[in-house]
């Protein structure tokens, strides 16, 4: 299965029902740090009315590359046949702040 890796945040109203999202910013102790965090988010259909989403990180805050989170998603899309993979762009939380 190939697996799309899309560089831009999901928007709503998204055809994608199961994806991975990819978040990496700088470690706030540390600025030659990147942390990355990988979810897995699903949507489901409750009554035929309402969807509910459900977000499972898989890895959160770890040190690593943006390159190798990028490559951990995919590698694991691939293997559990996930279509789609978005990666935010890099973002730092001290100057979102």
């Amino acid at each position: 299965m190939e697996v799309r890796v899309l560089n831009a945040l999901p928007a709503v109203g998204r055809p994608e029902r199961d994806y991975l999202r990819v978040h990496t910013c700088s470690d706030p102790e540390n600025d030659t740090v990147t942390l990355a965090t990988i979810e897995r988010v699903t949507d489901k259909t409750v009554q035929a009315k309402s969807t509910t989403t459900r977000v499972r990180t898989l890895v959160e805050r770890r040190p690593m590359s943006p390159h190798a989170a990028l490559e951990l998603a995919t590698s694991y899309a691939e293997r559990k046949q996930i279509p789609v993979v978005y990666a935010g762009p890099t973002t730092d939380d001290r100057r979102a702040a």
